[in-house]
């Protein structure tokens, strides 16, 4: 069953509810597989980012600042006063509040205005607050939640194999292309063997493989069955002598691609990437690889890898942009699809869901087997 975006494409913004449809910013202009997902977290920096000084970031189209309280804890509002519309992200904390630089205006994490210089009694009306989202700070990371004035009822995604006897890398890059787009790019294994040929795998061997597929209610699972180690560079670094190979791909809703490979019992390769809907074909991805090897400490291998690493990642990127921009210049997405693009429709029918608050009701589970060729 092929993955076609035309088939299944959202409702027009103007199902949305009035207040609703004031904030959602212009949807893409050309046919696409764009979701904007609510109720849920995504991550817009990395802890080390946010200090003592605003910064500005955007979400699903929608312009924020972040910023810590005098806690230390980090907080999100719309980048704008609800004064006289300036950026609060040029502003400044002060006693532990976002000050607005153009009249002072100061607001705590939850948007409330608490101090207005100048107005006698300080009675601030509920019009005076700034519209917030729920922040929190995981694994290293700034997550902002994707509902506005929302207390959310669930944590972040976190990142695994962060502890003793692995070593993780972590790097930002930045596609520019729909979030499903890089998923699906960071999940398929056949293009691997083209645009990567000689760093991850090389030409096709005619070695058949299962994808044996599994779906529920928040994440798509492939274990692929019986496949060689591959024979890029990077496979031979991990595992000079071979041995058998356990691989798993995952999505997890909402924007979570997990690439897992065991090579023998005791090199464990682990990349996370999550991914940040910017906009509607900007994605930035922050990605956490963690590994372990029998034969190189970690920190003598992490500057061998990560220039490959960062070498796959640049022509992803720039396969990526190059696609948007041709669907940007045809109007519009057309795919022909095959049994072997495994987790790209699955991908799409969960992200749907999700945009349609609908990941938690009902029954997704699904179960297949692909034959593929590697």
């Amino acid at each position: 069953m092929a993955h076609d975006p035309d088939s299944d494409v959202r409702e027009d913004d103007a199902q949305l509810l009035p207040a609703e449809r004031l904030l959602a910013p212009p949807r893409a202009k050309v046919r696409a597989s764009v979701t904007r997902i609510p109720g849920h977290w995504f991550i817009v920096a990395e802890s080390r980012e946010l200090k003592t000084v605003p910064i500005a970031r955007t979400l699903l189209g929608v312009p924020l600042v972040i910023f810590r309280d005098g806690d230390g804890k980090p907080g999100a509002l719309l980048d704008r006063c609800p004064h006289r519309n300036v950026p609060l992200s040029i502003g400044e904390v002060v006693e532990g509040q976002l000050q607005c630089s153009y009249h002072g205006w100061r607001f705590d994490r939850q948007g409330t205005c608490k101090f207005v210089p100048s107005l006698v009694g300080n009675s601030v009306h509920k019009a005076q607050h700034a519209q917030s989202y729920a922040a929190t700070e995981s694994d290293g990371f700034v997550w902002v939640y994707s509902t506005p004035n929302e207390v959310p009822q669930h944590e972040p995604y976190a990142f695994p194999k962060l502890g003793p006897g692995y070593t993780a890398v972590r790097r930002r890059v930045e596609a520019n292309s729909t979030m499903h787009a890089a998923l699906e790019n960071a999940l398929d294994v056949p293009h691997t063997q083209f645009l990567h040929r000689g760093l991850f795998r090389s030409k096709p061997r005619g070695i058949e493989i299962t994808a044996h597929v599994t779906r529920t209610r928040d994440r798509v699972v492939a274990e692929y069955i019986g496949e060689p180690r591959p024979t890029g560079i990077v496979a031979r670094i991990l595992s000079p002598s071979g041995g058998v190979v356990t691989h798993f791909d995952r999505f997890i809703l909402p924007s979570i691609a997990e690439v897992e490979y065991r090579i023998g019992s005791e090199n464990h390769f682990y990349v996370c990437a999550a991914m940040t809907p910017v906009s509607d074909f900007v994605t930035h991805i922050y990605a956490v690889v963690s590994f372990k090897v029998r034969l190189f400490p970690g920190w003598l291998l992490a500057p061998l890898l990560m220039p490959l690493g960062l070498k796959v990642f640049a022509q992803d990127a720039e396969l990526l942009a190059l696609q948007t921009r041709n669907i940007q210049r045809f109007g519009g997405e057309q795919y022909a699809s095959t049994d072997i693009d495994v987790l790209g429709r699955h991908i799409w029918r969960l992200m749907r869901k999700a945009e349609r608050g609908e990941s938690g009701a009902g029954d997704d589970a699904h179960e297949e087997d692909v034959k593929l060729s590697v």
